[in-house]
Formats: structure tokens, sequence, C-alpha cells
């Protein structure tokens, strides 16, 4: 199996984030997307981890399944919330048996209900994940870095400060996604200033609806910039105009970060394929528009 690490860098790396299914209908919507996203070449696919590891399962067999596919390389989420330092360990020993190599530590978030009955996690951030995987298996670790400081945080100082003590551990970190070339490049440069040389791949979100991409911006502590914001807002009620200004934005937004030498670029696809293919399509990454 191969380590992410090793992806990072090369021309057009292109890597994208999905979610394990949770019905028959999903199923089959995110095979389709996959089929279309799988002409990009992605140089990794990673799956998500619900809250509390409400997909705990489906997270484990999708990325099994990946592997054994063999047309990507997986990478599977795991969160400290709601889970015992045993509990983590066995699941980064069952990846570990599967031959699974990659996985993004992340704190995670409880679960909405139902978490007085969950353990809070006896692991408190995600740098405590990052060095139990290193030692249980010696994964290739990545971990979530904000642009724009991390949502629960008010001191940028004290925010970089614990970036970069994940990056001590960690091999890579992949962004949040944000609406400005600038603040990730911003980012880079002060964990440079700290002596942080580690691939920080910037996340992409092309917005396709207008209400979803708000309300996640909101959650995740991505600004949308006003300009934006309007241009989106006015046509709110025309899905098509969205999803046009959302592939014009994200293209832009693409075409900055490249020109600026980024490691690759990961898309959050929201399980949808058309929007991740048109924008690589602007940039000349993968097939033609079907």
């Amino acid at each position: 199996m191969t380590r992410i690490i090793d992806l990072l860098g090369a021309k057009g790396c292109v890597s994208i984030e999905l979610w394990p299914p949770r019905s028959p209908a999903a199923e089959q919507r995110l095979q389709a997307a996959l089929v279309d996203l799988e002409a990009l070449h992605p140089a990794f696919i990673s799956i998500t981890y619900g809250a509390g590891g409400s997909t705990r399962e489906r997270t484990h067999d999708l990325v099994v399944k990946l592997a054994q596919r063999g047309r990507s390389v997986p990478m599977a989420h795991l969160v400290c919330a709601g889970h015992t330092r045993a509990e983590l360990a066995e699941i980064l020993a069952s990846y570990r048996r599967a031959g699974i190599e990659n996985v993004l530590a992340l704190r995670g978030d409880p679960p909405l209900s139902g978490g007085d009955d969950l353990p809070k996690g006896e692991l408190a951030h995600a740098v405590d994940l990052a060095e139990l995987a290193k030692k249980v298996g010696g994964f290739c670790v990545g971990v979530a870095a904000h642009p724009e400081g991390h949502p629960d945080s008010t001191d940028r100082a004290s925010d970089l400060a614990f970036l970069a003590a994940k990056l001590e551990i960690a091999d890579f970190a992949i962004t949040q996604f944000f609406f400005r070339a600038r603040d990730y490049f911003s980012l880079v440069e002060e964990l440079a200033r700290l002596g942080v040389g580690r691939p920080i791949v910037p996340g992409v979100m092309p917005i396709t609806n207008a209400r979803t991409v708000l309300r996640m911006a909101d959650m995740s502590g991505s600004a949308v910039p006003e300009e934006l914001a309007a241009r989106i807002d006015a046509v709110a009620d025309q899905p098509a105009e969205v999803h046009k200004i959302g592939v014009e934005v994200a293209t832009e937004l693409c075409e900055q970060l490249l020109a600026g030498g980024v490691p690759g670029l990961h898309f959050y696809t929201m399980n949808q394929s058309k929007a991740t293919i048109e924008v690589c399509a602007n940039l000349g990454i993968g097939a033609a528009v079907p």
C-alpha cells in the first residue's frame, strides 16, 4: 500500500473526500459518483468518520473496499471523541491488519444526541491520536489545519502552536475549506516561521448549495467573503446559477493555489462528482467533463 506523503507534490495531485453511505440509495449514488471521480485519477480518497463513531463500521468497510479495488489510495478518518484509548488502538490495529497505511487523526465532535451513553474520549486532542497511530502501526498520518483559525480558538498564536505540535508527529495536514488563497498562504508562511515544513494540502469545496455551504462555513470557522455571499444570495433560488458560480469561484481559487506551488488539491465533494470534475477540467486535470 502507498503512503500519501510519497504522493504529495506530484503534478496534478488531486484528492477527494467521501463519506460512507447510510442507505442503499445513498450507496448507489456514491458508486455512481466514485466512477466519475476516479476519472480524475485521485492520489488518495479520504473517508469521513461520523461523530462519536456513528459510522465506525461503514467507514472501515468503505476504506477496505477501496483498498481492495486498487484504483486509488484510501485514507481513513478517525476521531478521539466518544472512544477510549483501547478502542482507538483496536480500530487502528484492524486497519493495519487490512493493509491500510494512511489515517487522518482528528479530535472530532461528540454526537448531537445520545452523548450521555458514550465515553467522552480518553484522548483529548488530535495530536494524541496521531501519536497513537504512529505507535500502533507506523501509519502515514494526516491532521486537520484551519487557515482562518480553529473555530474553538480565539488566539492565533496558540492555534498555530497546537498545529505545529501536531505536525511534529504527523506527516502532512489537510485544511478546512476556504475561499481566499491568501488565508492558505499566510498559514503556510506562519508555520514556516515556526520551523514547520510539512506539506499542507489546501481543501476546496465548490459551492453547489447556498444554504449548505453557509451552514458548514459557520460550523468550521471558514468565512464566506461578502462579495461571494452576495453573488450566491442573489441566485439562491436558481440551483444551476449557484452551481455555475461555485465552479467559477473554485476554479479561480485553485488556479491561485497552483500558481503558488501547493502540494495538491483536496476536494470536499459532498459525495457528488459534477462540480469537482468541472473544476478539474477547467484546470486541465483528469478526463473531459461528460
